[in-house]
C-alpha cells in the first residue's frame, strides 16, 4: 500500500484503495511547475499499479501542458471534473514547497533551480527531474541533463538487447524491492537504484532484466523498450 507523508502534519498516511483524485497547484509554467506535474504523474501511475482508480486533476496554463505533454504526462481534467470528494473518495494535493493547502493530503514538491538546456529531449528531461526525491531540490543544469541522456541511452539499448533473448519472469525480491521503494513516499530514486542493481547483477537471466525494466518503467514512464527491433 503507497504510503505518503502528509505535507501539512508531517505524518506518513495510507492511501487507500478508492477512487482518488490527484489535484494539482501549477500557477505558473516554469520547470518548477513541471515538476510538479511530473510528480503527480508518477503517482497516478503508482496508485495505477496498486489498482486504484486515480483522476488526475489540474489546470495547467497552455505552455506548461505542452510541455507536459513532450515528458509524456498523462492529461489532465479540468478542476470540475468528476464532483467533489466525498463519500468512498480520497484527495491528494499536489504543489510546491510553500503553496497553499486544501484539504486532503499534502504531497509536497522542491522547486527546480538552475538553467535549463532547450535542447533535453522529453525524456531526457523527465529522468533529470525523476533523480532526486521528490522534496529536494533539483539543479537542472547541463551535466545533469547529459547524464540523465547517457543512462538512457545505456538502458534502452541494453532492455532492446535483453528482448532479444527467452523471457524470464520478473524475480519476485526484484518486483517487492520496486514497490517497497515507490510505496514507501513515492521514492523513485529508490526504484532507479533497483534498476542499476538488476542491470549489474551476475546471476539474472537477461529475459528477467528485461521483464524487470519494462515492469518499473509502467512507473518511470522513460519509454526503456523503445529501441526494441530497431536496427544495430
Amino acid at each position: 500500500m503507497l504510503r505518503i507523508t502528509d505535507a501539512r502534519t508531517g505524518e506518513p498516511v495510507d492511501v487507500r484503495r478508492a477512487l482518488t483524485r490527484v489535484h494539482v497547484h501549477v500557477p505558473g509554467d516554469d520547470a518548477s511547475a513541471l515538476r510538479v506535474l511530473l510528480v503527480a504523474d508518477v503517482l497516478a501511475r503508482a496508485l495505477d499499479l496498486d489498482g486504484v482508480p486515480a483522476l488526475l486533476v489540474a489546470d495547467p496554463p497552455t505552455a506548461l501542458r505542452a510541455r507536459a505533454d513532450d515528458l509524456g504526462i498523462r492529461p489532465t481534467e479540468a478542476a470540475g471534473a468528476g464532483g467533489a470528494a466525498g463519500a468512498g473518495r480520497q484527495v491528494l494535493r499536489v504543489a510546491g514547497t510553500g503553496e497553499p493547502a486544501g484539504d486532503g493530503v499534502g504531497v509536497e514538491v522542491a522547486p527546480v533551480t538552475g538553467p535549463e538546456a532547450p535542447a533535453a529531449s522529453g525524456t531526457t528531461l523527465r529522468l533529470a527531474l525523476l533523480r532526486l526525491p521528490r522534496r529536494t531540490p533539483v539543479a537542472l543544469d547541463a551535466p545533469a541533463l547529459a547524464e540523465a541522456d547517457e543512462t538512457l541511452g545505456a538502458w534502452r539499448a541494453a532492455v532492446a538487447g535483453w528482448a532479444t533473448r527467452p523471457s524470464r519472469p520478473i524475480p519476485e525480491d526484484a518486483r517487492q524491492a520496486l514497490r517497497t521503494a515507490w510505496e514507501d513516499d513515492l521514492d523513485v530514486p529508490a526504484v532507479l537504484a533497483v534498476l542499476r542493481a538488476v542491470e549489474g547483477a551476475d546471476d539474472l537471466p537477461d529475459g528477467a532484466r528485461f521483464e524487470t525494466f519494462a515492469y518499473a518503467d509502467r512507473l518511470l514512464g522513460l519509454e526503456l523498450t523503445r529501441q526494441i527491433g530497431a536496427p544495430a
